[in-house]
Formats: structure tokens, sequence, C-alpha cells
């Protein structure tokens, strides 16, 4: 009844209106009475008090539903409590939603976030560095108390941390970096030269030191790609009698993975493994292998332990995965701005190590 009344917005002249109204108070075939121009955040309400004396046997019921309903309306047309007040306000650009990753991390910063009251403004990047400099430029805009910044590409989006610290906010930089990251407040990640040099030494033993490696990169230019383009090189100069016949990117992107196999296996040229600097593209060249039936030919690593990736090494179809752990970095971001906000002194880098899974430990994750 209340949530009815609550919705009326009756006009003086509207007979109808009127009628239906009474007719909620007093029920059908009740007695009518007086009307007392009685105006509660704008709603005309008919005088109960006539009413109310022909009612006796009603009376308390109706009396308290009338001190309810008068009560509502004084709490600003019926939105009974106060708005929620957070701590601080985090404004927080992601690299690209479209990535399982990605997506990890933000569950982990949404978690923490919540855990420690804290309001985020979340926006994504979609794969360009343009977007995230007028994302931040909003942030400012809305008086966000701090930024968190997932960054597209090592150089294109680098300007928002000089924009951040021009306006005195606060700004941690997660998990992929920035050429700048240095003028950030805090950097969350991981060392993905480590990873490139794990995935590489794994492929390189279990071949014994003689093959052919194919390397499907990310897209070019993300710090990722680069650092784990470094960490690979680093690895295969200790090795003569690996070669590598393919290198291309694949854009962190599951299709564009099966696809580039795909042309690869058509060229009819040796592939004795394949190194991918994320799972997505591993699944999508595994995928190709398998439909080519050189899937007992061909080892596939990935890098990252998403879910899809920990299944395809459990059953065999990836011979590895490189864990990095999303969660860990989504969360020790939100804490590291909270603390900045606070005015406690914190590291400035903070690197969660990256771990090898393969089907002997797979338990463990």
């Amino acid at each position: 009844m209340i949530d009815l009344l609550c919705n009326f917005n009756i006009s003086r002249n509207d007979a109808k209106q009127r009628k239906v109204l009474l007719y909620v108070l007093r029920g059908p075939g009740g007695p009518g009475g007086k009307f007392l121009k009685l105006f509660v955040s704008g709603v005309y309400i008919p005088h109960i008090e006539g009413l109310l004396r022909k009612l006796r046997k009603y009376y308390f019921l109706v009396k308290s539903i009338f001190l309810t309903i008068f009560f509502a309306f004084s709490l600003s047309s019926c939105n009974i409590g106060t708005p929620k007040t957070y701590r601080f306000t985090i404004g927080i650009s992601y690299q690209n939603l479209q990535n399982e990753f990605i997506l990890n991390i933000q569950d982990a910063v949404r978690k923490r976030a919540k855990e420690l009251n804290v309001k985020l403004i979340e926006v994504e990047g979609q794969g360009k560095a343009e977007n995230q400099i007028s994302q931040v430029e909003n942030f400012l805009a809305m008086d966000v108390d701090a930024i968190i910044l997932n960054p597209f590409d090592k150089y294109g989006s680098a300007p928002v941390v000089s924009i951040a610290k021009r306006e005195g906010k606060p700004i941690v930089v997660l998990n992929a970096i920035v050429v700048n990251v240095d003028q950030a407040d805090a950097y969350v990640g991981s060392d993905d030269s480590e990873a490139g040099r794990i995935a590489a030494t794994y492929i390189c033993k279990l071949l014994n030191g003689k093959g052919n490696i194919a390397i499907i990169r990310g897209p070019n230019g993300h710090s990722a790609e680069i650092q784990r383009t470094s960490g690979i090189a680093e690895v295969l100069k200790n090795f003569p009698g690996i070669k590598v016949p393919f290198d291309q990117s694949a854009n962190w992107d599951r299709a564009q993975g099966l696809n580039l196999m795909e042309n690869w296996l058509g060229t009819g040229k040796e592939i004795n493994a394949v190194i991918a600097q994320n799972d997505e593209m591993a699944l999508g060249a595994y995928k190709a292998i398998e439909a080519a039936g050189k899937q007992k030919d061909i080892l596939v690593i990935g890098i990252d332990a998403i879910s899809d990736a920990l299944k395809a090494v459990k059953e065999g179809r990836l011979c590895a995965t490189v864990f990095q752990d999303a969660r860990g970095q989504g969360s020790i971001a939100i804490d590291i701005a909270v603390k900045l906000l606070q005015g406690e002194k914190v590291n400035h880098s903070n690197y969660i190590p990256f771990q090898l899974i393969t089907k002997h430990n797979i338990a463990g994750f």
C-alpha cells in the first residue's frame, strides 16, 4: 500500500485519482468524508479523521498506516535511508576487459574495494592508449581521490601518469608498465621478463636444446610483450640448437592465435614447440594444432594460468603455463592506493613472482 501511495502525484482537480486514493485508504464500499487539502511532498491526501471516527474498528491500523506514509514521504519521496558513504573514490582504467586475465584482476579489485569501503569508478581503454588518456581527464573532472592505471601501451599510455601527477592525484600503475612508471606513486605487477625466461627455459629443456620454436607475441609496444620477448631471447641465446622460424603478434587474442598457427602450419615448415606470451593465444594455437592432427608433435606453453589453461595443462593439451597472480595484483593495488590516501609510506615497486605450472604441480593451483 505504501509503495502504491508513494507513486501517486495527485492534482487537486483530478477527482478520479482522489477517488482511487480514498479507495485505498478506506476500502471498497466505505463511507465518504470531507476532504482537507493536505500536501505532503506534492501529493494531495484526503482528510481521514472523519473516516477514522466511522471506522473505529480499524482506527489504530489505519492511523499507523497514515503515519507510515507521512514518514516515508518525509524521507525524500520514499527513498528510505541515507546514501552509502565511502572512505575514498578511486578511478581505475583497465587496458581491455576482453581478456580473461584482466577480468580476474577486475574481480580482485572490486572485492578488495568493497572490503575497504572504497567507491570504484571503472572504465576500460578497449585496447587504445588514447582512450585511457581521456578517461583520466574524466576522473579529474569527477575529482576522484586516486587513480589506478592498467596501461595498454608502454609509451602511448604514459601521459596518464603525467596528467595525474600534474593535478596532484596519487596514481598506481597496475600489471603492465609505462615508460615513465618511475613518476607514478607505485607499481604493482610482475617482472614479465621473468615469465619469458621461465617459459623458454622449460621448452628448451623438453626439447633437449634442439628444435624449431614458434613465438606468438602480445601487442607490439605493450610492456608485457616487450619484456616477455626480452626474457625469451635471453634464454634462447644460450641454446644454439634452437631455431625460431616464426615470430609474430596475435594481440593476446585466442582467435588470432588460432589463425596465426593455421597459417604457419600451412607453410609445411617444421615446428616442434610454441611459446605463446599469454594463455589465450596458446589455447588458440593448440586448437589449430589439434585440427591438423599434430598435437603429439608440437609442445605448447602459455603464460597467465587462466582457468582454461589450467584445465588444458591438467588434460595434457598444454605442456605448461606460467602463473601470474591476477588476484594478488588487483588486491594489492587497492591496498596501496588507500595507504597513499592515508598518507602512509609504500614501496614503489611491488613485484609478485611468476610460477611454472605443469601436470606435476597443478594440484596446488
